[in-house]
């Protein structure tokens, strides 16, 4: 991992801009029925005022996650060609032979086998590799490893 702000893609960084249009959008409705809303009548009345005022807490510090990672990848520049980290594509071959090139990336919100989140054990070992090092790495089947072949754009 860098000490610094880590790049994103721009797919990713697109994501993250459309998934806070949505979250500003969820929050206000959400918030705009708590203004509207009358006094409580019943209990079960303030449980549902409760829950809303506790939705829009959350929708906000989703926001805040959003708007801060928008920012920080606004600093970070470009994925580095020498250094493995979120927005680099590497190439790696595994301990049974077989060779993948990945993405590695922070969102996972669709079925991508080209991907490999920096949360996930291979992303986490990946983190901060250069080409020819090996990782070593948790599976469901036991540890493993991974050699890096390449990385950057060509990988």
């Amino acid at each position: 991992m860098t000490d610094g702000p880590e790049p994103i893609s721009a797919d990713a960084l697109h994501a993250l801009r459309q998934e806070l249009t949505e979250l500003r959008a969820d929050r206000d409705r959400v918030a705009a029925t708590l203004r509207s809303a009358e006094p409580s009548g019943d209990r079960a009345d303030e449980a549902d005022q409760l829950q809303r005022a506790s939705d829009v807490t959350r929708l906000d510090r989703r926001i805040a996650e959003v708007e801060r990672r928008i920012s920080e990848a606004a600093i970070a520049g470009p994925p580095s060609t020498d250094v493995i980290g979120v927005g680099s594509t590497v190439t790696v071959r595994f301990a049974d032979g077989t060779e993948a090139t990945f993405h590695v990336g922070e969102l996972a919100e669709e079925l991508d086998e080209s991907l490999v989140t920096s949360h996930s054990p291979l992303g986490r070992a990946l983190l901060g590799r250069r080409a020819g090092d090996t990782v070593t790495y948790e599976t469901p089947d036991g540890t493993t490893t991974a050699e890096v072949l390449a990385l950057g754009r060509n990988a």
